[in-house]
């Protein structure tokens, strides 16, 4: 990997849903995904239809992922970090809790 991408700014990597993914500073997961041939990321709670971006601007919620085990997290407006695990989110992202 390069330090510094063609941009200069220093480049560095996360995991989403296990796999490295290369972004670089002050970059959004979406733009960093998006980059990396992602365009989805999110599953809907009925159906299980694929989303990503959609608005871009953090006014919709198709963009939602699970970021460090915190579900409901707007890919488009987290901007990502060194070491950040990113995963895929089934629908509202709290299966794993008693309602």
């Amino acid at each position: 990997m390069n330090d510094r991408p063609a941009t200069g700014r220093p480049a560095f990597r996360f995991t989403f849903d296990g796999a490295p993914v290369e972004a670089e500073a002050g970059q959004s997961v979406a733009a960093a995904l998006i980059a990396a041939g992602h365009r989805s990321w999110r599953r809907t709670r009925t159906g299980g239809e694929p989303r990503g971006v959609f608005c871009g601007i953090g006014v919709c919620f198709d963009c939602l992922v699970t970021v460090n085990g915190r579900p409901g997290r707007r890919a488009c407006l987290v901007e990502a970090a060194p070491g950040d695990r990113v995963t895929t989110q089934e629908g509202a992202g709290h299966d794993d809790l008693a309602c």
